[in-house]
This record gives C-alpha cells, structure tokens and sequence, in this order.
C-alpha cells in the first residue's frame, strides 16, 4: 500500500512537470535537478499542490509558476533568513522567493548558494 501511494504521488509530480509548456517545463525540470542533487539528505514530495523538497522531514523549498507572470521560481520556507538581492518577499512574512526566467541561462551557481543558506538552517 505505501508503495502504491509514493508510486502515486511520483506519477503526480510528473504529470506536473509535464503539463507546463516549454521554456518553463525545462526550466522547472532542471531545477528539480538542482535542487535534487543538492545534497543526499533531500527528497521530493508533493504539498498543497505544489512540488515541495525537504531536507530529512522538514520542508524547505517548493517549485511553482507565478500565477500572474508564468514565471518559473524556487520557494525558500526560511526565506526570512536568507539575505540576497534577487529574493523577493512579496508580503510574505516567512517565505522568499527566487523568480528564474525560462528564456534565459539558469544562474545555477546562485541557485546552489542559496540552497545551501536555507539547507545550513536545517543542517546546525
């Protein structure tokens, strides 16, 4: 039965990515990478809709597409504790995000740097 239900769940975190179109769905398919190979201790799972990471059980970063915009970004949960220009509240009082543009480069060394801030919250 627990199998069934992470077989579910993986085949609901495709189908997500998968019905983006493209840029985003690459975009969002190589942040996932990112994110994934961050460090061994993360997993994937799915919250409130959304593709969350966590870091043994805590949460710690979501993926998801702007619902004005469409743009791809990468949701800190401690994002009150990261300090980085390119974060943005957004009236959040906890959280931060960080928008990446699908037509353009990832900034993949920024994106690591920021995941191991939030990931060295939950390391101490």
């Amino acid at each position: 039965m627990i199998l069934q239900v992470e077989l579910n769940m993986l085949e609901e975190l495709e189908n997500y990515f998968q019905s983006k179109e493209e840029p985003n769905r690459s975009c969002l398919f190589a942040l996932r990478d990112i994110i994934l190979g961050i460090d061994e201790n993360v997993s994937e799972t799915r919250k409130y809709g959304m593709p969350c990471y966590c870091y043994g059980k805590k949460m710690f970063a979501y993926l998801w597409t702007d619902k004005k915009t469409d743009v791809p970004y990468i949701l800190f949960v401690e994002g009150k504790s990261l300090d980085h220009s390119q974060l943005e509240s957004g009236g959040r009082a906890r959280m931060k995000i960080l928008s990446v543009n699908p037509n353009k480069d990832i900034e993949i060394g920024l994106i690591r740097m920021l995941l191991n801030q939030a990931l060295d919250l939950y390391r101490k």
